[in-house]
């Protein structure tokens, strides 16, 4: 099933995320929960997931960003796109962006913008796949 996080989702979120970074599962402390909540009350800020067998196997974060620019219509960015490596091949990150692109699409955004840190070329081509590209624009980061 693919849908938007609830509330209840945050011991299946963070279990996958400790597969996207190797992070250690985060203590539920004020700090934690008070940055989960924001994201949950925040009707710009997305997080669709996919669930398996009661598990939450894939995930993406889609966040719409007003815009003054382009007639002032917004953008989404794209981030944290994960699938666990039991659920991998299965569709399931492509079913979570394909339901980004609706959320962008609704919300009447110009365009999509998608990061990752990936050099491996399987994940390059699967961003390609999905139908997005590395040509239009370079993106530079610079980490605080």
């Amino acid at each position: 099933m693919i849908r938007e996080l609830n509330n209840d989702d945050f011991d299946g979120l963070m279990r996958l995320y400790m597969e996207l970074h190797s992070n250690p599962f985060p203590e539920k402390d004020d700090r934690v929960m008070s940055v989960w909540k924001s994201i949950i009350d925040d009707k710009n800020h997305h997080i669709i997931v996919a669930e398996l067998d009661g598990v939450i196997a894939a995930a993406c974060v889609c966040v719409i960003i007003p815009n003054l620019t382009r007639g002032q219509r917004p953008y989404a960015l794209i981030e944290n796109v994960v699938t666990s490596e039991k659920y991998r091949r299965r569709g399931l990150a492509s079913a979570c962006l394909d339901r980004a692109r609706e959320i962008a699409e609704s919300e009447n955004c110009y365009k999509m913008m998608l990061l990752t840190g990936s050099k491996e070329s399987g994940t390059l081509d699967f961003y390609r796949k999905a139908g997005y590209n590395s040509n239009d624009k370079t993106a530079f980061i610079k980490w605080l």
